[in-house]
């Protein structure tokens, strides 16, 4: 199995002290080079770049196809992150890739990438026991990480996790 994530994904997780559900739900998860640099770009105390510096899990590779990356940045207004893990998991033949900004997703299914974000990875740790509930981690991810999300996808995601909405 072959996972591959943007910044964002490893990013939040991070921020809201969960990163270890990724090598439990994963194994080991592979990143570009930019979005290395991305997760870097805080400095060298911030816990992102902590993190992201020792997790023994975290693989970082080069992309091969430079002028791959360079068409889905100008053409489909991707960001350098997006569009070097999209260019990578097509060359590594990725079992699944990791994004969450609409574009990237976008982008990534009219590849034919087999995409999550962190919602389906939320989920996927509450079903394999790994988190208890999902509604506190999501709120963690909205007030501490800037987790921007709509409320029909926020009940959508209790709905699935099968927790109670509470208005």
């Amino acid at each position: 199995m072959i996972i591959v994530s943007d910044t964002s994904p490893l990013a939040n997780l991070i921020v809201v002290g969960h990163v270890d559900v990724l090598p439990q739900l994963f194994g080991a998860i592979v990143i570009p080079d930019a979005v290395y640099l991305e997760l870097l770009a805080n400095g060298e105390n911030h816990p992102v770049t902590k993190t992201v510096m020792t997790a023994d899990w975290l693989n970082v590779r080069s992309v091969s196809n430079q002028a791959q990356v360079m068409i889905l940045e100008r053409e489909r207004r991707l960001d350098p992150g997006e569009a070097n893990t999209i260019v990578l998991a097509i060359e590594l033949q990725a079992t699944q890739l990791l994004i969450d900004e609409r574009l990237g997703r976008t982008e990534a299914k009219r590849q034919g990438l087999r995409i999550t974000g962190i919602l389906g990875v939320l989920l996927a740790a509450k079903r394999q026991g790994l988190i208890p509930v999902v509604r506190p981690v999501l709120e963690r991810f909205i007030g501490e990480a800037n987790f921007r999300i709509s409320n029909q996808l926020y009940d959508e995601t209790l709905a699935l996790a099968e927790e109670a909405k509470t208005d």
